[in-house]
């Protein structure tokens, strides 16, 4: 008896059908008989089912002499199913990579319940993917299983039946079956939940949810949508029949009301002949199952008295009174705006006219991001070594949580915001101010970047078209025209700013002063990072930070996280970091082994909690190498970035450490250990010497005592690499504390330093080190990160050295 079977009824979808039945025998679970029932298709569906019956074993074809429906057609395949558990899924969608292992791990936890309500996500023809919007009734916290009165929010949720798995004994003991006609869902999923003794949830995503163009049945006008009373019928008989389920009506009511008006108020569902019949029985339904004092949500009640009165004009009046408010309020609100507008711009000439406030800075990161990067390290440096200027941080204001309580907060459009611009001496930041800023004499802007450049920057863009879509290059130019100093890290990067940004103002080739944290944070505050993330004591935590692809409209994982876990063991853990272009994580939370840190404040501080980068072509791979951590690129499609937009060099051939090509090399350089082998620390040790000879620690201590204190020629010296002590990973310090006898295979003895050609072992070994730093040369702990890495991301603010802030200000 398999544990799980898989119905799946199919009708006119040849197009997506292959994609579906590959997705379900693909899964790594494979427990499961596939029972795929032919509706009677009058296209190639049935060949289609018979050859994929013929090659595996799993596959059960079933062939209906009529065309019975699709409820009818999901009752078929109950009758043949004999697994352990149910689960549905239509015939244009699929079920995600290693859903059913997570089904099964988490049936396993909770104890086999009787229903497990999992996640969906939306995808459409355009390659865009939108995870369900309620998906936080999914959390996995709390006592599980339960029954529904103790999760009622669970009833929120999209009643689908392809969402769930159903313990086969239950449905058959509960005598579920599904009804003819559209909606059929409804009267099975509702008796289900209200019926099972048992409920866990599973807050993955399991399903991707085809969003058609054409075709879906939902999408067809006909009067089949009337279906929908009787199914309702059938759930209010189904709870008349069961007293003690008496106390689901007015949730049941409500629902009801507003899955009514969802099919009155689509357009195309009914034709326009019916519309007046239709609303005439909602307004049966409402009188008949009405439950006094069941009040209805305030966003929804104008629907409920739509439905309670009944009558198509009604509807109609109402709806041309909305138009008419709509048209009524758009121009207005346009009036308010350009008025304000021109409030605004009268007040900023204002300003303009005003004395400079030679005591202000004014910062911002990634237009409105957050404190972070290195204008954050910059503020905090502005407040430590110049205690004199008062600093002022431009964000929106969602982000206002992230600056220091000492740091004045200004959003971006208001008059304050304009105030600034306007007065401050310092201007700092690691993009572009708003392009209206006019630069007046006295004023000084800092442009400190975001980065080491590997990808093609500024003016090299312009036969990238894919990369530089709408940029306009001259407005860019004049941009760099208002700098007045540009930060660098390197002579590479230079070369480049002055080249690709070409313009009159001073590079501070001083290092990156984001980076400043790395020398100065401590073992406990490794620590507490990795604890405040959720890192397990003693695991190897990887952070996995891909770049965005200018050539991709949509930016799909490139990495399968979980097969890679599976792969390497216990012992690692990965944390994800999405670029902030691409809009969605890069996994699912899995068992707490892959942690999506997208939405962190602080890319330095994962940095920080991590034992090895995982990137590809970002450039925080510069940042990390400052670490003295091993570093792996995956480079499996080089040739398509080198092609849409360009690099400065091959990192192919000059990388930071270990190099894959792809999923299964990746796994590999793991496995074997090549990712902390002798090799990997030449490499790394290379690449540190050409990128990061200036990042000591002391980068923005520097940029202030030239630009605001003028102590431009006589500066901190920089500190020699053999004295830098960049803080260890948490795998490093714990084997620093092991006798040699307890150290893993393959490192040396008295050194985190792992023997050249060591083989891995079942024990986490430790990176390693580079070149000739001692307790500096930090290995990596193999942990997982989820990170933002491209030069894009803005980054955590650095405190510089004997400053009084304290380290938790920018972790």
């Amino acid at each position: 008896m398999p544990r799980f079977s898989v119905i799946v009824p199919v009708y006119k979808v040849q197009a997506y059908l292959h994609e579906c039945l590959e997705s379900v025998l693909g899964q790594s679970c494979p427990d499961l008989e596939l029972i795929a029932v032919d509706d009677c298709s009058p296209d190639a569906c049935g060949a289609i089912i018979d050859e994929f019956a013929a090659r595996d074993a799993r596959v059960l074809a079933v062939h209906l002499p009529g065309n019975v429906g699709l409820g009818l057609a999901r009752n078929a395949g109950l009758e043949r199913a004999t697994g352990d558990y149910l689960i549905f899924l239509d015939s244009d969608d699929t079920l995600t990579p290693d859903a059913l292992r997570a089904v099964a791990d988490r049936l396993e936890e909770t104890g086999d319940p009787d229903v497990l309500v999992y996640d969906y996500a939306r995808t459409y023809w355009s390659g865009e993917v939108v995870r369900n919007q309620v998906s936080a009734q999914l959390t996995q916290e709390g006592p599980a299983p339960f029954r529904l009165e103790e999760r009622p929010g669970l009833l929120r949720l999209l009643m689908v039946v392809w969402n769930k798995a159903y313990r086969r004994e239950f449905v058959e003991r509960a005598g579920l079956r599904f009804p003819p006609g559209y909606y059929e869902d409804t009267p099975w999923t509702y008796p289900a939940l209200m019926s099972a003794e048992t409920i866990a949830t599973l807050d993955r995503v399991c399903v991707h949810y085809r969003q058609r163009r054409h075709g879906s049945i939902l999408g067809t006008s006909s009067r089949k949508h009337f279906d929908v009373f009787e199914q309702y019928d059938r759930v209010f008989a189904h709870v008349a029949a069961h007293p003690d389920l008496d106390r689901w009506r007015p949730v049941l009511f409500r629902r009801m009301i507003d899955h009514f008006a969802t099919v009155f108020v689509k357009r195309g569902r009914l034709p326009r002949a019916a519309r007046a019949e239709f609303l005439r029985r909602a307004r049966w339904h409402y009188r008949r199952y009405r439950v006094p004092g069941a009040p209805a949500d305030p966003r929804t009640r104008l629907r409920h008295v739509l439905i309670g009165l009944g009558t198509h004009r009604t509807y109609r009046l109402l709806s041309f009174l909305s138009r008419i408010r709509k048209r009524a309020v758009r121009p207005a609100a346009r009036l308010r705006r350009a008025v304000r507008g021109a409030a605004l711009r009268f007040h900023y000439r204002v300003q303009l006219r005003l004395p400079l406030r030679a005591d202000r800075a004014v910062f911002s990161s990634h237009r409105g991001r957050g404190h972070g990067c290195n204008p954050g390290a910059l503020e905090s440096a502005f407040r430590s070594f110049a205690p004199h200027i008062r600093t002022a941080w431009i964000a929106h204001a969602e982000h206002h949580h992230t600056i220091p309580d000492r740091t004045d907060r200004l959003r971006p459009g208001t008059a304050g915001y304009w105030t600034a611009l306007a007065r401050s001496k310092y201007l700092v930041d690691n993009v572009d101010f708003d392009r209206r800023l006019v630069k007046r004499p006295g004023q000084i802007m800092i442009q400190t970047q975001h980065g080491t450049p590997l990808k093609r920057m500024g003016l090299d863009l312009q036969d990238r078209p894919a990369a530089a879509r709408d940029t306009d290059f001259a407005e860019l130019l004049r941009d760099a025209d208002k700098w007045d100093y540009c930060l660098s890290a390197n002579r590479h990067s230079t070369l480049v700013w002055e080249r690709v940004f070409p313009s009159s103002y001073t590079t501070l080739e001083y290092g990156q002063p984001r980076n400043d944290v790395f020398q100065h944070a401590t073992p406990a505050d490794v620590d507490r990072l990795r604890a405040s993330l959720g890192v397990p004591a003693g695991t190897v935590a990887v952070l996995y930070a891909p770049t965005y692809r200018d050539y991709r409209r949509t930016q799909p994982r490139t990495l399968d996280l979980e097969r890679v876990l599976r792969r390497l063991g216990p012992r690692f853990v990965v944390l994800t970091r999405a670029h902030h272009l691409h809009g969605a994580p890069l996994a699912e939370t899995a068992g707490g082994r892959v942690i999506d840190v997208s939405g962190h404040p602080s890319v330095e501080s994962l940095c920080l909690a991590s034992d090895v980068l995982v990137t590809d072509y970002a450039s925080l791979m510069f940042d990390y190498a400052v670490l003295d951590r091993p570093i792996v690129v995956l480079a499996d499609d080089w040739e398509a970035y080198e092609a849409a937009r360009g690099t400065y060099f091959d990192l192919r051939a000059f990388p930071p450490g270990a190099l894959a090509h792809g999923e299964d090399e990746l796994i590999d350089v793991f496995a074997t250990g090549q990712w902390r082998d002798a090799r990997s620390a030449r490499l790394r040790a290379a690449f540190r010497e050409r990128f990061c000879p200036y990042d000591d620690g002391r980068a923005a201590e520097r940029v202030v005592r030239h630009v605001v204190l003028g102590e431009g020629a006589c500066l901190p010296p920089f500190v020699p690499f053999a004295e830098r002590r960049p803080v260890p990973s948490a795998e490093a310090a714990l084997l620093a504390r092991l006798p040699d006898t307890d150290r893993p295979h393959g490192t040396a003895s008295g050194t985190e330093r792992p023997l050249a050609g060591a083989p891995d072992s079942d024990r986490p070994l430790a990176g390693a080190p580079g070149t000739g730093g001692p307790l500096g040369n930090v290995p990596g702990t193999g942990r997982p990160l989820a990170g933002r890495p491209d030069s894009d991301q803005p980054l955590g603010s650095v405190p510089a050295p004997g400053a009084a802030v304290p380290l938790t200000e920018t972790l």
